[in-house]
C-alpha cells in the first residue's frame, strides 16, 4: 500500500510541476509579445513628439524671426502691387546664421478686400505647403548672377510669414522672409514677390 501511495503522490508531483511549467512557458511568450508590442509602441509615441518638436522649432524660429523690432517709420524701399497693395521693406539684416531676413508691411491702400494667396508663388513643392504666405519672394544676385529663394525645412514649409488673411481696406499685416545669405562682397540685391514690382535692397549687417 504505502509503495502504491508513494507512486501515486510522485506521479501527482510530477504532473503539477509539468502543469506549472507549461503554464509558465506561456507565461513567457506572452510577456516576449507583449514586450514586443510595447517597444513598438513607444517607438511609434516617441516619433509623434520629434514631429510636434520639430513643428515647435519652425514655429519657433518664425516667431523669433517676426518678432524682431523693427522702426516701421524707416523705409528701406517700396514696392507697388496689383490694386493699391504696397509693400514697405523696414529692414535688411545679414545674420551670423548664415542667412538674411527681409521684413516690412503689406498694405492695402484700396476700398475692397485684396486675396493673398498669390504671394506663395506657383513652386509646387512650396505653395500648397504655405498658402497664404509670402513664400513667392526671392533675392536676386545680379553681380553673382544667383537667385536665392526662402528658406524652407524638410516639410517645404517656408521661414517666412503664412497664413495672412485678406487684407481688408486701409489695413496691413507685418511680414518676413529668410533667404540664404549672399557672399559678404554682395551688399545689393533685388527682391521679388508675386504680384509686385521689383524692388533693390541695400542689405545691412
Amino acid at each position: 500500500m504505502s509503495i502504491r501511495r508513494t507512486t501515486k503522490s510522485r506521479r501527482v508531483v510530477a504532473a503539477v510541476s509539468l502543469t506549472a511549467a507549461l503554464a509558465l512557458a506561456v507565461t513567457g511568450c506572452g510577456a516576449d509579445d507583449g514586450g514586443g508590442k510595447t517597444k513598438d509602441t513607444g517607438s511609434e509615441s516617441s516619433s509623434s513628439p520629434s514631429k510636434s518638436s520639430d513643428g515647435d522649432k519652425g514655429a519657433k524660429q518664425e516667431d523669433t524671426a517676426a518678432g524682431e523690432k523693427v522702426d516701421p517709420n524707416v523705409k528701406l524701399a517700396e514696392a507697388r502691387g496689383q490694386d493699391g497693395v504696397t509693400l514697405v521693406i523696414n529692414q535688411v539684416k545679414r545674420d551670423s546664421g548664415g542667412f538674411v531676413t527681409v521684413q516690412g508691411e503689406i498694405k492695402n491702400g484700396s476700398d475692397r478686400n485684396q486675396p493673398t494667396s498669390g504671394w506663395a508663388g506657383t513652386e509646387a513643392g512650396v505653395a500648397p505647403q504655405n498658402p497664404n504666405s509670402v513664400a513667392g519672394a526671392a533675392l536676386i544676385d545680379k553681380v553673382g548672377k544667383k537667385r536665392y529663394y526662402v528658406l524652407r525645412d524638410t516639410d517645404n514649409r517656408c521661414l517666412c510669414t503664412t497664413g495672412i488673411l485678406p487684407l481688408q481696406p486701409g489695413k496691413s499685416t507685418s511680414v518676413f522672409m529668410q533667404f540664404p545669405a549672399p557672399p559678404s562682397s554682395t551688399t545689393e540685391v533685388d527682391f521679388m514677390l508675386p504680384t509686385f514690382a521689383t524692388t533693390s535692397l541695400k542689405i545691412s549687417e
